[in-house]
């Protein structure tokens, strides 16, 4: 139901936005307002996803929990898709996304909706974990046992016997 509002609602609020601005300051100038936030947009969004990639990985070598890095990433992708998306609404509203202090709200806003249930990081293992630490070692006696057998009668059936010549 939210996004069934939100994809009527910003259309409709962006088309307000056109026509009072458009009507304020001309077709052309609005339309450069649009592009050049747009250019802008991308620009800050690549500097700021550098610097969350570069957390990321950080996070990950030291294998720490990488939920922010990854949450604040997500964040930029979509204030990237607001801002070129055209409009004023969604311009405004990716370039809070753009904000850290924005991010952080929102992040924090989104952890007191949230319930982690299980959290893992590392290589899975492929088995089950074996209660002794030896894995598949087994411990056993043997004994070489040489039959006296003789050496022209055939072969038992059990094994096969030497091919002869």
């Amino acid at each position: 139901m939210y996004l069934f509002l939100a994809f009527m609602l910003v259309p409709i609020v962006e088309i307000a936005l056109f026509i009072q601005v458009g009507g304020l300051i001309g077709l052309w100038p609005t339309l450069a307002i649009v592009v050049l936030t747009a250019l802008i947009g991308t620009s800050l969004m690549r500097s700021q996803g550098r610097h969350e990639m570069n957390r990321l990985r950080s996070s990950l070598s030291e294998l720490n929990d990488p939920t922010e890095p990854l949450a604040h990433g997500a964040m930029i992708l979509l204030s990237g898709a607001l801002l070129l998306t055209p409009g004023f609404f969604t311009d405004a509203v990716g370039f809070l996304l753009l904000t850290p202090p924005v991010r952080v709200a929102v992040l924090r806003w989104l952890r007191a909706r949230m319930i982690v249930t299980r959290f893992e990081m590392g290589p899975q293992p492929t088995e089950p974990r074996r209660p002794s630490g030896r894995g598949d070692v087994m411990d056993g006696d043997y004994e070489v046992v040489n039959p006296k057998r003789d050496p022209d009668a055939p072969p038992s059936g059990w094994v096969e016997g030497p091919e002869r010549h």
